[in-house]
């Protein structure tokens, strides 16, 4: 690690994070931190072709462990579970008579689970949605695709948005205010997973999501620009 200097310090302030949404997406209050316990939010923007929506099923993917549906204005959680006794999908479903003669709400469901330990990897969530018109006809959506995830590596990945993309979370690993070192495991081609940290070094690069940062970064003598991360290298992150 490279201490420093001084001006690069002042300027590598507070930054902003979005979320990119979505018709069924997953969330929470606070970064999802590999091996640690999540709250996490799926959220239904809308129905299917103008009819509401009636029921959704999450399937919760292997080392997603503790798994506590919250019951919702939506309607009541289901889990299913394994041999094992493990959770292996949850549904919420609607009264029908509260299915409404049109699509006109965003939902909230919620789940309370303990994240594998495996930092910098995505975890999926494909997720079935039922819509129902108010003659009773169902329409089923998918949102099961893999390919392409928000941080993946795939070779196509970031060209164009992936065609009903489940829900997923990308682990950050744990971390403390100020320096920390991580020994990265996956290849980290997308620098944006720091976006809520002050700045990124391994060896001689370095990089930060605040484009003032970044910009002194490329003028520093003996410095340059961090853009990928590769299995086993050490990297430094202040947050």
């Amino acid at each position: 690690m490279k201490p420093f200097l001084g001006p690069l310090c002042v300027v590598a302030g507070s930054l902003l994070s979005s979320t990119a949404f979505a018709h069924a997406t997953v969330a929470g209050a606070t970064p999802p931190h590999a091996g640690a316990t999540f709250e996490a939010d799926f959220t239904v923007s809308h129905g299917c072709d103008g009819a509401d929506t009636y029921r959704m099923r999450v399937q919760i993917p292997e080392g997603v462990t503790g798994v506590r549906p919250v019951d919702s204005v939506f309607g009541k959680a289901e889990v299913e579970k394994d041999a094992n006794g493990n959770v292996t999908a949850v549904t919420w479903t609607r009264p029908t008579g509260e299915v409404k003669a049109a699509d006109t709400h965003f939902f909230h469901l919620g789940l309370r689970m303990k994240l594998p330990a495996k930092p910098f990897t995505s975890v999926f969530f494909p997720t079935t949605q039922t819509c129902r018109t108010p003659a009773g006809v169902e329409t089923v959506v998918e949102w099961s695709n893999t390919a392409g995830g928000e941080h993946s590596h795939d070779g196509d990945a970031g060209t164009a948005p992936a065609e009903n993309p489940a829900p997923s979370l990308y682990l950050l690993p744990s971390r403390l205010p100020g320096w920390n070192q991580y020994t990265v495991q996956e290849h980290v081609h997308d620098l944006t997973v720091f976006k809520d940290a002050l700045i990124v070094w391994s060896g001689s690069q370095a990089y930060s999501f605040n484009p003032v940062t970044q910009a002194l970064i490329e003028k520093e003598q003996g410095v340059t620009a961090l853009t990928q991360i590769h299995p086993g290298t050490v990297i430094w992150v202040k947050y």
